[in-house]
């Protein structure tokens, strides 16, 4: 900006017209004959009214400038961003930054423009989502509901938001209100008179919103996806009975042709041996494949006692032999023998295929700081691709031709009765770790 309109040049212009004309009337003064001390104080009180009335001219539409800057920031402050301040009367370094001011008005504005619809936007989309939302303070105050909210708690009818959440819960279904209390994530079915059962999944999440501590409720109806992914199964179960039947039925049925064959020809009656063996031998096949579903659709709940490490391990290793790496835990244990045998009697015959028998599957238990053990069964075989590793857990997938998939979801499902966990991993170098942590 050019210095002859900046605030310093219009007061430096002032203070030197004053001078000038201080220099003036002194001038004059002394031409006049006048005491050098009286032609000074002359000027002084030609030149102090001007100056005077100079300043106030140059100071007061800077005040006017400046209290206009303090009400517009209050405005900002009041989150008003519509107030906007004239500038066409400055030509200086106020007038830049009134231009500045407004320019900051402009983004604040336009950017609680976007924030609003974006907030339209997320409130349509929050509105018209098929999950039930619940927004609760720390007070237990509900903050905030959407659509599928009211109609799952209200019937689609009244407000939620200002109810307390415990006044909320005391109204729900005793399923509902179970999870809903019971501090964490979980799954519940609700049935009413004349409807289909609706089954629910809950997850809540705690977030700090404005530094006080809030919960989002999700509440996901569950019932049709439930009912597609029960009727995968069961397709699934249908493919592989459908498939071991047939293969060991057609064998049994051309047998037992062969069978009558042979016996109108009484000097071949040697071979019926060979075809009842044959037969027993489907028929003990299939009977192995319809136990280990068997055993999976029935498995009792643990009978946990303490057990034991040394004791359990030396009698495991009369059923299946294995290498220990290191010394077991010290101290007993709590889980069920039996069901737990179980477990690493599989994850043993697994690493044993798996590494094609060269030596004993080798297991390693360790006991982990936060109080859990830690069980590991560990192959040098050729690993799982990821695609297996991620289906290797689902009931009735399996890699083997002769296998049910039902052995490793068993040792999931045993696990996890005992309130652990079952994960699978590649070692570096080659082979698998099947480990499971137990609480």
């Amino acid at each position: 900006m050019n210095s002859r309109r900046s605030v310093a040049g219009k007061l430096a212009a002032i203070v030197l017209a004053t001078l000038g004309w201080f220099a003036l009337c002194t001038w004059a003064g002394l031409r006049l004959e006048l005491p050098y001390g009286l032609a000074i104080g002359v000027s002084l009180l030609m030149t102090l009214p001007l100056s005077f009335w100079a300043v106030g001219w140059f100071l007061q539409p800077l005040t006017h400038t400046l209290a206009s800057l303090s009400d517009g920031i209050r405005s900002f402050r009041d989150r008003d961003f519509s107030v906007r301040l004239a500038t066409s009367d400055r030509d200086d370094e106020l007038g830049e930054l009134l231009a500045s001011y407004n320019a900051v008005g402009e983004i604040l504005q336009e950017e609680r423009r976007q924030i609003r619809q974006r907030e339209l936007l997320l409130q349509t989309a929050l509105d018209q989502s098929p999950i039930a939302i619940l927004l609760i303070n720390p007070l237990q105050r509900i903050l905030y509901s959407n659509t599928e909210a009211r109609a799952l708690f209200l019937g689609g009818e009244g407000k939620l938001e200002g109810l307390h959440f415990d006044e909320l819960v005391a109204g729900c279904p005793e399923p509902m209100r179970a999870v809903l209390d019971s501090g964490g994530d979980g799954i519940f079915t609700v049935e009413e008179p004349d409807a289909l059962p609706e089954t629910y999944h809950l997850s809540r999440r705690a977030f700090f919103l404005n530094r006080r501590q809030h919960t989002l409720f999700l509440l996901r109806r569950m019932t049709i996806e439930l009912a597609r992914q029960e009727a995968e199964i069961w397709k699934k179960v249908i493919r592989v009975i459908s498939h071991e039947l047939n293969n060991s039925l057609a064998p049994i049925s051309s047998l037992a042709h062969s069978g009558d064959l042979i016996a109108d020809r009484p000097e071949r009656a040697g071979q019926l041996r060979s075809i009842f063996e044959s037969i027993r031998g489907r028929v003990d096949h299939l009977t192995d494949f319809l136990d280990g579903y068997a055993r999976f659709a029935k498995l009792p709940a643990p009978r946990k006692e303490p057990v034991d490490w040394s004791e359990w391990l030396e009698s495991l290793r009369q059923i299946y032999p294995f290498r220990l790496d290191g010394d077991p835990p010290a101290g007993t244990a709590h889980f069920d023998p039996s069901q737990l045998q179980q477990v690493v009697i599989n994850l043993l015959k697994n690493a044993e295929e798996a590494t094609e028998g060269e030596d004993p599957p080798l297991m390693r238990i360790r006991a982990i700081p936060d109080g859990r053990t830690r069980v590991e069964v560990l192959d040098r075989g050729r690993g799982m691709s990821e695609e297996v590793m991620q289906k290797a857990l689902l009931p009735f997938y399996s890699t083997k031709k002769s296998g049910t998939g039902v052995g490793l979801p068993l040792c999931r499902e045993i696990v996890e009765a005992h309130g652990g966990f079952l994960r699978i991993e590649n070692r570096s170098g080659g082979g698998t770790t099947v480990s499971f942590w137990l609480p």
